[in-house]
């Protein structure tokens, strides 16, 4: 009969078990994976600020003064025009690179929207000097940003509302908007094509403005129930240690 060698490791491990059990590794020796790379990385840009997609919105926070010196210090409505429709087809890449990267921060979370709400104060209320849109329109637009502003600004410092985050609805009542505000520039241009630039600004225009309006009342009960949750937080107070 042919036998089979069994090291001696393997039959002192075999009768150990049928006599004590399975044989349990020790304490503080137990083998651990690495958390992987993507999970690490995300960690640590979860409090930084100098990642690739913040830069790329602090680059695009740069060209607002480019914007103001094209639409006064050269009368170029055409080239404002074309750099702001640039931002607008722009604003998502730097989300993009954030999940692409796993360079997710809190301070790009709310730098982000805070680049785009600049950008509509400050480029809208230039064209409202400039008058390169319809007043009306451009008025609309700039209340709204400043109501939802303030209203986030006063929640968020007296009141310590938990941030949240910017709905699908609001991206895209923004994109709506950052593409018809430069058509109705391009529109009052010398630019060659200018009556249809006019004509896609209030076919983007308009259901951008409705929808802006629709997102920033349903804003209203979203902060009075974060603001709400804060405060029993706050009466809460820390949970004990046990």
């Amino acid at each position: 009969m042919n036998t089979v060698a069994i090291p001696a490791m393997v039959r002192a491990t075999v009768l150990t078990e049928l006599y004590h059990g399975p044989v349990r590794p020790t304490p503080g020796r137990e083998r651990t994976e690495p958390p992987p790379r993507h999970t690490v990385a995300a960690s640590a840009a979860g409090d930084s600020i100098l990642t690739v997609p913040n830069l790329f919105t602090f680059a695009r926070l740069l060209c607002l003064p480019l914007f103001l010196y094209l639409l006064f210090g050269r009368d170029n409505r055409a080239g404002a025009a074309w750099l702001l429709g640039g931002l607008g087809a722009t604003d998502w890449v730097d989300g993009y690179l954030a999940r692409r990267l796993h360079q997710v921060s809190e301070f790009g979370k709310v730098f982000d929207p805070t680049v785009d709400r600049l950008l509509f104060i400050v480029s809208v209320s230039g064209i409202i000097v400039d008058d390169g849109a319809p007043r009306w329109f451009c008025i609309a637009v700039l209340v709204r940003e400043v109501l939802v502003g303030g209203m986030m600004a006063v929640a968020t410092l007296a009141f310590h509302m938990p941030r949240f985050d910017v709905t699908r609805a609001g991206k895209l009542a923004t994109l709506l908007l950052m593409f018809g505000v430069p058509g109705f520039l391009l529109g009052a241009s010398d630019f060659l094509g200018h009556g249809a630039f006019q004509v896609g600004g209030w076919l983007f225009g308009l259901p951008g403005l409705a929808l802006s309006w629709y997102v920033a009342l349903a804003y209203v009960p979203r902060v009075r129930a974060a603001v709400a949750a804060g405060h029993q937080a706050e009466l809460a107070g820390p949970t004990p240690a046990r």
